[in-house]
């Protein structure tokens, strides 16, 4: 099915006020640190992130993903009544029942006919929700779509950096726990319509392609530990071999598929995870690096939120103009690859 009549007609974000550099970071991490005599500054070093952001009070992923649909609504030309379809895609819920989008839907005060529900892939949960909803609405089912998602990586730092300041680990076994010192928080919000809602400035969305390893479900795994707490271990050294094996495989079909080359895009956006990561993908697709357009140096890695609100910021620096086109490159934990093809 083409998605070609879909539009993104507006988009909003809300960074959190609070600044934490990864210095700061090690600087908690002080006594695993000396007790292991590992190098200050390795936490940057091997990332590329230099800080991320969060929320000074607690904020549930609702309040989040709420915030960035308030930016939305402000900006769209879409009435609350209009409103066919709301999805929270974060991997922050705020309980598994009810339905994240049934306190989204509540604080936004949206009409009662507004279908609802969550939508959740990882970190790949956004785009998935803007293909998912993009069918509905290309192929009659409704005509717009608000799209939320609102993470919040503190509770996971906080217990990391308890545990491995509290916990008996060796070199090799404190790995596991390093991805998730690159976690940050933030929101962000689309409101997709049909191309008669929209006005001809707004974002295209073109066709996607997915690709799926599940055998790597294992390589990063996460679950809540009571009282509020995250917990997440992750092998990142064959995550990565293995998220750059799908990518390579998915990128051919989507080559295919849509009749592009990798000279076809202006622009790419990735998952942002980190320095390696980009410089592996670009490397594998044999991309052109200076077609990268990166936000994981000042926000980390923020889960779902990272991909769309890079392709948000591109936009508003003018890395992504009028008239060009941008291949977005997501991957979530499990395994999941989803591209997709957007034109300005």
């Amino acid at each position: 099915m083409s998605l070609e009549s879909v539009r993104i007609e507006s988009f909003g974000y809300e960074l959190p006020p609070e600044v934490w550099s990864s210095a700061a970071i090690e600087e908690r991490l002080a006594p695993v640190y000396e007790r292991l005599r590992l190098p200050q500054g390795r936490l940057e070093l091997m990332t590329g992130i230099r800080e991320r952001r969060f929320w000074s009070d607690p904020v549930k992923a609702s309040e989040a993903s709420a915030m960035a649909g308030r930016v939305v609504l402000e900006k769209s030309r879409i009435r609350k009544s209009e409103i066919d379809l709301l999805v929270h895609c974060g991997v922050c819920r705020d309980r598994l029942e009810p339905a994240t989008a049934a306190y989204v839907h509540h604080l936004l005060g949206l009409d009662g006919r507004t279908q609802i529900f969550d939508l959740s892939n990882a970190c790949l949960g956004f785009l998935n929700g803007i293909l998912m909803a993009s069918a509905m609405i290309a192929s009659g089912q409704i005509r717009t779509a608000l799209i939320c998602s609102g993470e919040n990586g503190r509770p996971l730092l906080e217990h990391t950096i308890k545990t491995l300041n509290e916990a008996e680990l060796t070199r090799k076994s404190i790995k596991p726990y390093f991805a998730n010192l690159t976690i940050g928080a933030g929101n962000i919000a689309f409101m997709l319509t049909d191309e008669s809602l929209a006005p001809d400035t707004s974002l295209r969305i073109g066709n996607g392609c997915v690709g799926t390893n599940s055998t790597a479900n294992v390589l990063c795994q996460g679950d809540s530990i009571g009282e509020g707490g995250l917990d997440m271990q992750t092998d990142a050294e064959a995550l990565l071999e293995a998220g750059i094996e799908l990518a390579q495989s998915t990128w051919q079909r989507f080559c295919e598929q849509n009749q592009w080359t990798v000279d076809t895009p202006d622009r790419v956006v990735t998952h942002q995870v980190g320095r390696m990561h980009q410089l592996r993908l670009f490397e594998a697709l044999d991309l052109d690096p200076a077609k990268d357009y990166i936000t994981y140096p000042w926000m980390g890695n923020v889960g779902s939120v990272s991909l769309p609100l890079t392709l948000c910021r591109a936009i508003e620096e003018g890395a992504l103009k009028p008239g060009q086109r941008a291949a977005l490159l997501g991957i979530g934990s499990g395994l999941s690859c989803c591209m997709a093809t957007m034109e300005l």
